[in-house]
């Protein structure tokens, strides 16, 4: 691991996380990965370990496109390394707070979102585990972007498999990361149904030939059935699958029929 990361030198350092810091290192094959060297303090030591071998042990029976691939680990003493294929757009949040490429335009966020429900679909059907399993902590900084900006998941140590035949899950213990949100927005109908509104809301640096407002305003209509209180006022990620393929058309066929009127002008 020393050799691939150059002694985890500072320059190879591409983020830290709760539980180490990950780094860009090459084998010698001459593959590059991203290296998760995990730095357990003595008090949260046990919580790390139980993380490390959940995400050993899920990722390593997990084949899909949209989550991210362990190619292997290692367990020697206290040491412990995750070693990962490495994802060179890096995460979502970087790139829609202006981290790295700015110009991440309207179909190229729908295609993210697509690819990361595509991969929480596969979690949550089984997967090849046989039992569905839940994420939780799913957020923009691990969802990862490849060379095409195709989504990727990560992070799994959290992440819980579900007995058979239940359906839900119900826990004391608060997990993940902490959000925060003005109750004032966990009711949006009075954006979605003010375009005015609605407009001061979306991302200045985003091209404005790249979407149409009725996209906008059908994306927004599913957030915000997402984030309802009420489990059953939500829809599945099936669903919202479906509904992001036809936003991804609404919005494509409205550009389709803008560029079509301004070469007839």
């Amino acid at each position: 691991m020393e050799e691939a990361t150059c002694s985890f030198s500072d320059e190879n350092l591409l983020g830290k996380g709760g539980f180490g810091k990950v780094y860009r290192g090459t084998l010698r094959s001459g593959e590059v990965v991203a290296i998760k060297k995990m730095e357990l303090p003595a008090i949260k030591a046990a919580e790390g370990e139980r993380e490390f071998r959940v995400e050993v042990d899920i990722l390593s029976r997990l084949d899909h496109p949209n989550l991210v691939s362990l190619i292997g680990y290692c367990a020697d003493g206290k040491h412990r390394f995750l070693v990962y294929e490495y994802m060179r757009k890096g995460n979502l949040q970087d790139h829609l707070n202006g981290i790295g490429e700015r110009n991440m335009d309207w179909p190229r966020r729908l295609q993210v979102a697509l690819g990361a429900a595509k991969g929480l679909a596969y979690l949550h059907s089984s997967s090849d585990v046989g039992i569905p399993i839940v994420h939780r902590d799913f957020k923009s900084t691990n969802i990862l972007l490849d060379d095409n900006f195709e989504a990727k998941i990560s992070d799994f140590g959290l992440a819980k498999l579900m007995p058979e035949g239940q359906e839900t899950h119900v826990t004391a213990r608060v997990l993940g990361t902490f959000g925060y949100f003005d109750p004032e927005y966990t009711s949006v109908r009075h954006i979605l149904n003010d375009r005015k509104k609605l407009r001061k809301v979306i991302d200045p640096e985003m091209a404005r030939n790249s979407y149409t407002i009725q996209s906008i305003v059908m994306f927004a209509n599913l957030a915000s059935r997402c984030v309802r209180t009420e489990s059953n006022e939500r829809p599945s990620i099936v669903e919202c699958i479906k509904e992001l393929l036809m936003i991804i058309y609404t919005n494509s066929k409205g550009l389709g029929m803008v560029m079509h009127s301004l070469r007839m002008i």
